[in-house]
């Protein structure tokens, strides 16, 4: 934990903290049977609003390992900054498994796998390549990272298939799990957070490193937007050229989906960069700056308050049900009742974080 802010870019932390509102609205609907189509996933190929939260946030952890391991290799050595990279991971990994045990804490139904988890081995993976390598050679592992792992989801036949397939389930991707993943997987025999998908999520990373090269050079402000927004168009459209023969999918996270998300990642952080850094305009950023300095604690946070909110009973029903029922039976559709309840529960989860903010406490996972 810290109570000193530092030199922080506002822009960041607010397209981070408008990332993690973003995911607690999709991960705690008022009735999950009663959505608005774009606060779904993709069942399959595709994409949706909400598809785009997992890579954006994995795109700034690339960032920020940028900005922050790159001032500190100055004043520390390599082996300091192995053992406080390998802690980090390993603190995000652990929590990851905690909101996995609630409520019951249930170990022989655990789930090894999730949002928390996979960030912690795309940071533990890309904070390493960022200490030994440039920026060229993390571009050029990237390349080979999509490249090989769209050749082998392709080429190679499922086993006990015989045929190379790319349906829910009878993948590649999805026959690794079933024989090597530990634990309960979130679609029965397959996850999609899973062992051969991560290694398309860490150049989900690596793009954010490459952004983050870019924000720390010595370039202009307004160098800097032009390249965000130009390498932006040209990732996104390249994944979109290449969704033709891999399509662009989250459950197993193709290359092409890296690159389209990745793509307007960097054009929206562009455009905020512009609107926030250039010309000035930062008001509306203070809500994602209270949810970005302390990005993974509201997260965890929000997992801990859902027991009270969505899964404790309170008399007949869970709170969230009663809430959203009311609201229906004053005339408002069940899917506008249930957005509206995720949006009192985003603003439930604001409260203590505007108090860490205000105390100027970041917690530092």
């Amino acid at each position: 934990m810290t109570t000193q802010k530092g030199n922080r870019l506002v822009f960041l932390d607010a397209m981070r903290g408008f990332t993690i509102a973003a995911m607690i609205l999709v991960n705690f609907p008022g009735n999950e049977a009663h959505v608005f189509a774009p606060l779904h996933h993709s069942v399959w190929n595709g994409l949706t609003p909400t598809d785009l939260i997992a890579p954006f946030f994995l795109f700034m952890v690339g960032i920020s390992i940028v900005l922050s391991y790159g001032r500190q290799r100055d004043n520390v050595t390599k082996g300091e900054l192995y053992q406080k990279i390998f802690w980090r991971a390993v603190k995000i990994f652990a929590l990851g498994i905690f909101l996995n045990l609630l409520p019951d804490f249930d170990f022989s139904d655990l789930r090894y796998t999730g949002t928390l988890p996979r960030i912690a081995l795309v940071f533990l993976a890309c904070a390493l390549l960022f200490l030994n390598t440039t920026a060229r050679q993390q571009f050029w592992t990237g390349v080979v990272l999509l490249v090989g792992y769209w050749l082998a989801m392709t080429l190679i036949p499922t086993p006990g298939v015989g045929a190379v397939m790319l349906e829910p389930g009878v993948n590649l991707a999805a026959w690794i799990d079933s024989q090597y993943l530990p634990g309960r997987m979130w679609q029965g025999t397959w996850d999609p957070e899973g062992i051969l998908s991560t290694f398309p999520s860490i150049v989900s990373g690596i793009s954010g490193l490459l952004a983050g090269h870019l924000l720390a050079s010595n370039r202009t402000a307004a160098d800097k937007v032009i390249c965000l927004m130009v390498c932006g168009l040209i990732s996104a459209a390249t994944g979109y050229v290449w969704s033709q023969v891999f399509p662009v999918n989250e459950n197993i996270w193709t290359s092409s989906f890296v690159l389209v998300t990745s793509g307007f990642a960097a054009l929206i952080l562009g455009a905020a960069y512009y609107v926030v850094d250039i010309r000035g305009y930062k008001n509306w950023t203070f809500p994602g700056v209270v949810f970005g300095t302390n990005a993974i604690s509201t997260f965890v946070l929000a997992d801990i308050l859902a027991l009270i909110f969505y899964v404790f009973s309170w008399g007949s029903a869970t709170l969230n049900i009663h809430v959203t029922s009311m609201l229906t039976a004053i005339g408002l559709s069940p899917k506008l009742s249930s957005c509206l309840y995720a949006l009192f529960f985003v603003c439930i989860n604001f409260i203590p974080a505007y108090i860490l903010y205000r105390k100027k406490i970041f917690i530092k996972v």
